[in-house]
Formats: structure tokens, C-alpha cells, sequence
């Protein structure tokens, strides 16, 4: 009797390829959780259960632990933020303007930002800049009365800029990039005030340069009238005499170098 054929697979070579599949996966998977690319304009602050480890990562491609490190990536690109704003003058008028900051994280400071304030750099304007801008902007209009707020309105957008950046530079969190102060908003009446004292302002310093101007107009008038005596007078005389007129000679012992006088016309 004939005995049929069978095909039989050794059960070692199936377990073979079946963990040679499993390993493989598990390779390309704890590959992918191990590389990380930080784009352009950002950096990445690397957690180990929950703790910051190391620096800001840079961009471009990093690596990290699998399933024990996370990333929490962080723009340090220069931010444009308008900030709208009302407050109080010296002679306690309320203003409105826009202040509106440019600033950038400190690439080397995203860690400390992580670890201290925010998780996020969406939570860096409202947790750090924006607290240290109202504070600044406050302190720097309650020093000045209205009119000179309207009249020196670029001056006082100078000050607030360096006085924010001083603010911050107290936690050396961020980077100060710039400041402008836009749509100062004052009641009606007050603003004309402030236009007529900046026109009597301007009439004031028209007639004080007029004065000025008129004064020394005087002194060189005054200096020339000294320097003229008899003999820089006769030397004059001498400049443009024809050689016709006739002139009496001064008398011997004139006092004050009397010149000679002209006594005549031409022949």
C-alpha cells in the first residue's frame, strides 16, 4: 500500500521568521521614537519622566530616549504682540494707545522657561511679557502730565521700550527686539488744550529767537561802532580819495590823533 506525501514545515524555521518580523518592527518602531527633527526658528526642551535633561536641543535632527523622554518644542523667532492699553497721567488723566512689543525666548533659557513658567511658548506673553509691558507702561505715564505725553509722545515710547527690557532682564527669560506706541486716544477737550499750548509754545520760541537774533544784531553793531576812531575814519577817507579835494592838515599836537579836515571840494 501507498503512503501519501505530505509537506511538512519545520516548526523551528516558522519561529525564526515570526521573531525575526517582530524584531524588526520593534527596531523601526523604538528608531522612529528616537529620532526628532526641530525645524528652523525653534528649539526643543528634552524631559526624562517629567524632568528637563540637558540643554535646548537645536535644530535639525536630535535623538532622544523611547517612551521615557518627551519633546516640547519652543519658537525663540522674533513675536510681534499689539497690546492695547489705559491709564493714568501724572495729572491723573486716563490715556489709550497700543503698545505693540517685539521679542524672542533666549534660545538657551527654554528650559528654565519649562521648568518655572510656562509649558508652552504660547503661555510666554501672557505669563512673562505681558505682566512686565503693563507694568512698565504704568510706570513710566504716571510720571508725566498729558500735554507732555502728547508733545513728547516718541520720547516717552523710547523709555517704555528700555524700561520693559530692564523688566525682563531681571528673570533673562526673552529678548527686548522693540517697542511702539501707536493710537494715543485723549478726551476732546483736553486735546485742544494741548494744541493751543503747543501753538503759544511755538510763538514763544519764534520770539525768543527773534530777540536773540535781534541782540546780536546789537553786539556787532556796538563792536564796529568802537573799532571806527578818527584814523581808521581818515584811513577810509584816504581809500577813496579822488587827489582833488582839498584837506587842512591837523594842528601839531592835536590830542587824539585829530586827522586832517576837509575843508573843500574839487577845483
Amino acid at each position: 500500500m501507498t503512503t501519501p506525501f505530505r509537506n511538512v514545515t519545520p516548526n523551528g524555521s516558522g519561529s525564526a521568521a515570526t521573531l525575526l518580523v517582530v524584531l524588526s518592527f520593534t527596531g523601526f518602531i523604538l528608531l522612529t521614537q528616537s529620532l526628532f527633527v526641530v525645524p528652523a526658528g525653534q528649539v526643543a526642551v528634552v524631559t526624562t519622566l517629567g524632568k528637563v535633561s540637558g540643554g535646548s536641543r537645536r535644530p535639525g535632527l536630535n535623538v532622544k530616549i523611547p517612551f521615557l523622554q518627551s519633546v516640547f518644542p519652543f519658537d525663540v523667532r522674533t513675536q510681534v504682540r499689539p497690546e492695547k492699553f489705559a491709564t493714568l497721567t501724572k495729572d491723573l488723566q486716563v490715556i489709550e494707545a497700543t503698545a505693540t512689543i517685539k521679542y524672542a525666548v533666549r534660545p538657551t533659557e527654554a528650559g528654565r522657561v519649562y521648568s518655572t513658567i510656562a509649558y508652552s511658548d504660547r503661555d510666554v506673553y501672557p505669563r512673562i511679557i505681558q505682566p512686565s509691558l503693563l507694568k512698565a507702561l504704568k510706570s513710566v505715564f504716571s510720571q508725566y502730565e498729558l500735554v507732555t505725553i502728547a508733545s513728547k509722545w516718541s520720547d516717552i515710547s523710547e523709555l517704555v521700550e528700555r524700561t520693559v527690557a530692564e523688566e525682563l532682564d531681571k528673570f533673562d527669560y526673552v529678548d527686548v527686539r522693540g517697542l511702539d506706541l501707536t493710537g494715543l486716544e485723549i478726551a476732546e477737550e483736553y486735546r485742544a488744550a494741548i494744541e493751543q499750548k503747543q501753538i503759544a509754545e511755538q510763538q514763544l520760541l519764534r520770539a525768543q529767537t527773534e530777540v536773540k537774533i535781534a541782540e546780536q544784531e546789537a553786539q556787532r553793531y556796538e563792536t564796529l561802532t568802537r573799532s571806527l576812531d578818527n584814523q581808521v575814519l581818515f584811513k577810509l577817507f584816504l581809500d577813496k580819495w579822488d587827489g582833488k579835494t582839498k584837506v587842512v592838515p591837523a594842528l601839531p599836537g592835536t590830542s587824539g590823533g585829530q586827522p586832517p579836515v576837509i575843508v573843500g571840494g574839487r577845483n
